[in-house]
């Protein structure tokens, strides 16, 4: 959901209860400025990455797996 700043100071406690089912965009003057988020959602962004990362190279440093994460992206 994408609202302005100032909807967003006028009912927050609307936007707080409502973030734990979706992301909210807050804009200023047409730019999104904020992205209000549970923690939650960033950590399973995170581990999504991960997959598939290191399947099949059971012999692989955790350095090679972060540097081969780091180039794909």
């Amino acid at each position: 959901m994408i609202i302005t700043a100032t909807e967003f100071k006028m009912n927050l406690g609307k936007y707080l209860e409502l973030v734990s089912n979706e992301d909210v965009f807050i804009t200023k003057n047409g730019k999104i400025i904020a992205k209000l988020t549970i923690p939650q959602s960033n950590k399973i962004a995170a581990l999504r990455s991960l997959v598939g990362i290191a399947k099949g190279k059971e012999d692989v440093s955790l350095d090679e797996i972060k540097k081969e994460r780091l180039r794909r992206q």
